[in-house]
């Protein structure tokens, strides 16, 4: 069987729902994904279930011990971590972040230096530029080119130095879509001697991932944004784990990942998460055989997982291609981000756009009357945005994933030049 999108969507009640009549859109993926029930069904089990505390001697808590480490065999497969000792789940991407920091400014000392990108979110850029105003150490800046939404790659040499331990970057853009090269940008910061932080909320929902071949030291992404629960996830070399000093309280354990995780963790989004990675091993033991031989170096649902990542790659991109030619095709509207039908590998399926007449809140607001629901404003990408001279007005924003469709996409269009020529 190839991809199914009646299959797909029979899996996400959500997309079911009607408002006095009207179904409902949802475009506003980027900000967080509709969730398939198997997620919604293990979670629930977890709570009536197997709700308890890890390491006691009784039923419920052993039972809370083996789903919580599933979760992590799960993330260790959707990632290709070598160990599920070394996944980390958190609140979400930004609360690990903040976290973390504080032990990665261990390492550092007055008159380094770290480097923060214009590409990506608000939540790899300034809890780096906070901890670095703590300790005395200097940000640098990658900047990246407003003209093709890419990262020019000698402008990473330009910014490295012999000073350098660490570079943040993301792995896609929340705004423009642009997908990174973070292969050769942690290639290029191992070769100075620093740390890489890649934050890959908006690229873990699109693309497989690999965190052994991209050569990262830290790799983090929210399930929310991959059709699971709000729930974080952090990957780190287990070396590199070992080094730092977690905070956390007295009696927390003190191996990995445990340490890292502080307080009691949310079970049943742990569960979620795992239930997520199973629905991904489910779209390609069923629909993506054509993908299993770039894989065929894995196995099971490791191997299950990134066919089927690159499956729905492969339709997103349809997808984004069927929605850039629209929204070009409207007078007055221009695309913030890579377009050319040859570059799309390049890209996930976020499209930002303005209009030159129209504001992208008014925008979003008339679509949000027709059930059509995306985003407006700088989505938190506040250095892209002052980049693209968008601060303030900013940007609307669509996401397509894959279980939309193209017929979804052509309502969309349908919609806007009424809108934009009011």
């Amino acid at each position: 069987m190839s991809f199914d999108l009646d299959a797909i969507r029979a899996q996400f009640p959500a997309l079911a729902m009607t408002d006095n009549g009207t179904r409902r859109i949802y475009f506003d993926n980027p900000a967080g994904t509709q969730v398939p029930a198997m997620v919604a069904d293990a979670m629930r089990d977890c709570l009536l279930h197997k709700s308890a505390n890890l390491g006691g001697y009784f039923q419920s808590s052993k039972d809370a011990d083996a789903v919580v480490q599933y979760a992590r065999e799960t993330m260790a497969d959707f990632l290709n971590a070598p160990s599920s000792d070394e996944i980390v789940f958190g609140q979400n991407m930004t609360t690990i972040t903040m976290h973390l920091s504080r032990s990665i400014g261990k390492l550092l000392k007055p008159g380094d230096e770290i480097v923060v990108s214009q590409m990506d979110h608000d939540a790899n850029v300034w809890p780096w530029v906070m901890m670095a105003k703590d300790l005395d150490v200097t940000v640098r800046w990658l900047p990246f080119n407003k003209d093709t939404y890419e990262f020019d790659l000698d402008e990473v040499d330009k910014v490295l130095s012999d000073r350098t331990r660490l570079l943040c970057v993301g792995g896609a853009s929340n705004l423009t879509g642009t997908l990174n090269d973070i292969k050769a940008i942690c290639a290029k910061a191992r070769a100075a001697g620093a740390l890489t932080y890649i934050d890959a909320v908006q690229s873990a929902p699109h693309i497989a991932t690999d965190v052994q071949d991209i050569g990262c030291d830290f790799f983090v992404c929210s399930a929310y944004k991959f059709f699971g629960p709000h729930q974080g996830i952090l990957w780190g070399r287990g070396d590199l784990l070992e080094m730092l000093e977690p905070y956390k309280v007295r009696p927390a354990a003190a191996e990995l990942p445990w340490c890292f995780e502080t307080g009691t963790q949310s079970h049943e989004g742990i569960v979620g998460c795992a239930a997520t990675v199973d629905y991904f091993a489910w779209i390609g033991s069923t629909m993506a055989a054509s993908h299993v031989d770039a894989w065929e170096h894995f196995s099971g649902r490791r191997q299950a997982v990134h066919a089927a990542m690159d499956l729905l790659f492969d339709y997103e991109k349809l997808l984004a291609s069927h929605l850039i030619d629209g929204l070009q095709a409207i007078d007055g509207l221009t695309v913030l981000g890579v377009t050319a039908p040859d570059a799309l590998d390049r890209r996930v399926p976020t499209v930002s756009f303005v209009h030159d007449r129209v504001a992208p809140a008014d925008i979003a607001m008339a679509l949000a009357r027709q059930n059509i629901f995306v985003w407006s404003g700088h989505n938190y990408a506040v250095e892209v945005a002052k980049t693209l001279d968008v601060e303030d007005s900013g940007v609307v924003r669509v996401g397509p994933v894959h279980y939309n469709s193209i017929g979804e996409i052509d309502e969309l269009l349908d919609a806007l030049p009424g809108i934009v020529s009011t």
